[in-house]
């Protein structure tokens, strides 16, 4: 110990000092200590605030960290990002790496992975640097296509003006107001009529239920009848009429006579027209038929 004097002794803690200073600030940037990261690089043409100890992002999962931010005042290179990545992440060709800022302002670096995972990048390779657009940047992207739209959208709110501006649009809307009066005053009419109904219905459904009972009646006396009976007492009827009518078609009987032979018929209208000419006769002349005399006389 004599040769550590005190002069020793404080450098030798100034420098542990130094050590655990360097390493402190490493850590407290994010930086990992003794860092084996493999190291890749992405230029940018504005790099928006970015700087040492800021995060590297895949995914949204922390892979890395910035290192180191270099400038190129000559203005040929624009300004290179030298990238910390974990070594077990393998970058597919084709990934960049943008710059973006998360709700509370604070500026972070995502790596936008190529599409072919078998085609990798080497470490020490370069990424190509963009600046994540945000809702601005579409915006922006967007007043094009609003600037094609424009003269579309001037159209459209002239002919919608015009349409405005036709007496026939409100006469329109007076009609349509007449229509909701008019339905106005049919939904009470309707409301009225199913008032009536819900009193009525009560009533219906007795005489309905009446005229179930009185058909019930009707078809159990239908079921009581003696069909057989009946409908032979209907072929004894038939019978009968047959029986007369064949006789009305021959020539026995009266009747039979009276509608067949044409002699009798002549005979009978001769005689009914002797009656008739005596009955005229016996009406002008009747002192020819009847003597009547109060002495006894005759009249000659």
């Amino acid at each position: 110990m004599k040769y550590f004097s005190k002069e020793v002794q404080i450098a030798l803690v100034a420098i542990v000092g130094i050590v655990v200073l360097f390493f402190g600030l490493k850590f407290l940037k994010g930086m990992t200590l003794f860092s084996s990261d493999n190291n890749y690089y992405a230029v940018f043409d504005d790099i928006s605030g970015l700087s040492v100890s800021s995060p590297v992002y895949a995914n949204g999962y922390r892979v890395g960290v910035v290192e180191d931010v270099i400038y190129d005042f000559g203005g040929q290179k624009g300004i290179v990002a030298v990238l910390g990545i974990n070594p077990q992440m393998h970058l597919p060709k084709g990934s960049t790496a943008e710059i973006s800022k998360d709700l509370m302002g604070n500026i972070e670096l995502d790596l936008i992975l190529g599409g072919n995972p078998l085609e990798q990048m080497a470490v020490g390779d370069t990424l190509r640097g963009e600046i994540a657009k945000g809702a601005l940047g579409k915006a922006s992207d967007m007043i094009p296509q609003i600037e094609l739209m424009l003269p579309k959208l001037d159209s459209i709110l002239a002919s919608v003006n015009a349409l405005l501006a036709d007496p026939a649009l409100s006469h329109a809307l007076h009609n349509i107001d007449d229509i909701t009066a008019n339905l106005t005053s049919t939904t009470q009419q309707l409301h009225s009529l199913s008032a009536s109904l819900n009193t009525q219905v009560p009533g219906l459904m007795q005489k309905a239920d009446g005229v179930l009972s009185n058909t019930n009646t009707l078809t159990k006396n239908l079921s009581d009848l003696d069909i057989s009976m009946t409908m032979a007492k209907v072929n004894n009827t038939l019978q009968n009429v047959e029986q007369l009518t064949t006789k009305l078609n021959s020539n026995e009987g009266t009747l039979g006579l009276l509608m067949r032979d044409p002699q009798l018929y002549q005979n009978l209208n001769a005689t009914v027209s002797h009656a008739d000419s005596l009955m005229i006769d016996l009406k002008q002349h009747p002192k020819r038929y009847v003597h009547f005399s109060v002495f006894g006389r005759k009249d000659k």
